[in-house]
């Protein structure tokens, strides 16, 4: 009974924080707020209550680490060997510019301050980095993984997380009084090291490993082997002395290129979504209620310099890497935050004693108030870049002699334009709901506000002369009523529909139309070779480049 009563005590905060976990996202979605601001909320009103203590434990803290390691993981497996090699020069260019401008800029303005330039270096660089976590977070709530501004954030967040790494070594050398360069060196050599195993495992391992398990037929070996892959690929680097998310990333990126790497998303996406609420809430934890209260002034001016201070950094780096002026605010604002790597730094002895003790707390503070305000920079942001790109109308109508037409940019109307676009073939976006159209605005596509739903509308799109129907906004209601006008003045267009269900498979399908089925795995991919196979143009599959923001040379 002593056994199991002390097994629930272990336990315990973090069965209460997983119902706190839902009763946060289930509020947030009532407020139409991101669940990332309701877990942080939830985790600063707790801490308000003075029960931070009571989920300060290792099982909780371990389950935070956890959801950080998945998100990892899955960015991973989005990175294949491949998007590396062509994403270098913006992995490690774009991404060390960014640290250069936004690092060395606070490093400046905390020696200016008269910080001592050991801490001024250390914490200034600390503050250039950005919540991996957060950002990569909100992308994926935002369905911007593949939109120019999500690509380009998650390779400078890849560069920081390395960029990361040496700050660590620093802060270590720096406590035990050992000598720098020495440290930094082994330290690169175990990263080269862990890349040079993950590019191995991918090559040689990967397909074998897989296939013997398929043999096996059990879906829980699938979900053992993935969360096994994720999370021993981290304890791997862990144990090296390296950061756990930089082996938890490289896992990921050694099943990128298996033809089981949807399989083994689908089985980590359940778990990345269940830790990463106990990491929110966590950092929501970690916010001093008393010192807000005590140094409220200091509090609010740091938070607010920094989040524009970092927006400011960033907007400066996206310019001097030739980004437009809209895609430099948007991309500014979705890093303008600081980083949990930064909390670990200022946590360290060797680097907290180097300030005053209240500076360093305000520091603590207003970085996780800058976490929990992402959402809404951002989207300050977003907004800004939208209106900036709204621009005078189109003299004439981009797209005008385009051969597909796509309604509606929801995430699969987003990956048909994205493959277009890359592909060089010309098209024209239409959007009818407001919002939508204002946030495919701001994140570069060149679409256009109409509603093909009336019919009075078609002779402006020039619907008749179309080759391909590209329907993508959920909705089959009204592909249902407009069926007998398509057909009688478009009978030779090909119909395709991205459907939300299984159940209007067949309805659609008896209309004419080739419906996809988006809510299985792999729907996106299976709708754009329908596109292409209808357009009769192969497709080509390398991955774009960074190098600019505007991933729609030609399309409209």
């Amino acid at each position: 009974m002593t056994d199991a009563h002390s097994v629930v005590e272990t336990i315990q905060p973090a069965i209460t924080l997983l119902g706190l976990g839902i009763a946060a996202a289930l509020g947030s979605r009532a407020l139409r707020l991101n669940p990332i601001v309701g877990y942080l909320g939830m985790g600063l009103g707790l801490a308000s209550l003075g029960m931070a203590e009571d989920f300060s434990g290792d099982v909780v803290a371990a389950m935070a680490e956890a959801g950080v390691m998945f998100l990892l993981f899955n960015l991973g497996l989005h990175f294949s060997l491949g998007r590396i090699r062509a994403e270098a020069g913006n992995i490690f260019g774009f991404g060390s510019l960014q640290m250069i401008v936004a690092g060395g800029a606070f490093a400046a303005l905390f020696w200016a301050f008269g910080l001592p330039p050991t801490f001024a270096v250390i914490a200034g660089f600390g503050m250039g980095l950005s919540s991996t976590a957060v950002v990569i977070g909100l992308i994926r709530e935002r369905d911007q993984e593949d939109c120019p501004v999500g690509r380009a954030a998650q390779s400078i967040l890849i560069f920081q997380d390395i960029a990361a790494i040496l700050l660590l070594v620093t802060a270590g050398a720096l406590a035990s009084g050992g000598a720098l360069a020495p440290a930094l060196g082994i330290a690169g050599a175990k990263a080269l090291a862990a890349f040079a195993i993950a590019v191995l495992f991918a090559r040689y391992l990967t397909e074998p490993l897989f296939g013997l398990i398929a043999r096996a037929g059990t879906t829980e070996v699938y979900t053992a082997t993935a969360l096994f892959i994720a999370l021993a690929a981290g304890w791997a680097t862990g144990m090296a002395g390296l950061s756990l998310t930089l082996g938890a990333f490289l896992g990921g990126m050694a099943v990128a290129d298996s033809r089981y790497r949807i399989l083994v998303q689908t089985e980590i996406d359940a778990f990345r979504g269940l830790f990463m609420s106990f990491f929110f809430i966590s950092v929501g934890l970690s916010i001093d209620p008393a010192q807000l209260v005590a140094d409220w002034q200091l509090v609010v001016a740091m938070t607010l310099g920094v989040i524009a201070a970092k927006c400011a950094f960033n907007v400066i780096a996206a310019l001097l890497n030739r980004w437009s002026v809209p895609g430099s605010i948007q991309l500014g604002f979705l890093l303008g935050q600081g980083s949990e790597f930064t909390l670990v730094l200022l946590a360290l002895p060797a680097v907290a004693g180097l300030a005053e003790p209240r500076l360093v707390s305000a520091m603590v503070t207003a970085i996780a108030i800058s976490l929990a305000a992402t959402p809404f920079v951002s989207n300050l942001g977003r907004k800004l870049a939208g209106r900036l790109r709204a621009g005078p109308p189109d003299a004439k109508m981009a797209g005008d002699n385009a051969p597909i037409v796509i309604i509606g940019m929801t995430p699969a109307g987003r990956a048909v334009a994205d493959a277009l676009a890359y592909n060089e073939v010309d098209y024209l976006a239409l959007e009818p709901d407001h919002d939508r159209f204002q946030i495919a605005l701001a994140d570069g596509y060149h679409v256009h506000r109409a509603n093909p739903a009336d019919p009075r509308s078609w002779d402006a799109i020039g619907m008749d002369r179309r080759q391909v129907l590209v329907i993508a906004t959920g909705v089959t209601d009204v592909s249902r009523e407009l069926t007998p006008l398509v057909e009688t003045r478009a009978p030779t267009m090909t119909r395709i529909i991205a459907v939300p269900g299984a159940e209007d498979i067949d309805d659609m399908a008896a209309l004419g139309m080739l419906p996809v089925d988006m809510s299985m795995s792999g729907g996106g991919e299976r709708l754009t070779e329908l596109v292409f196979a209808a357009l009769g143009v192969e497709r080509a599959l390398p991955v774009p480049s960074l190098a600019h923001d505007d991933p729609l040379p030609r399309a409209a």
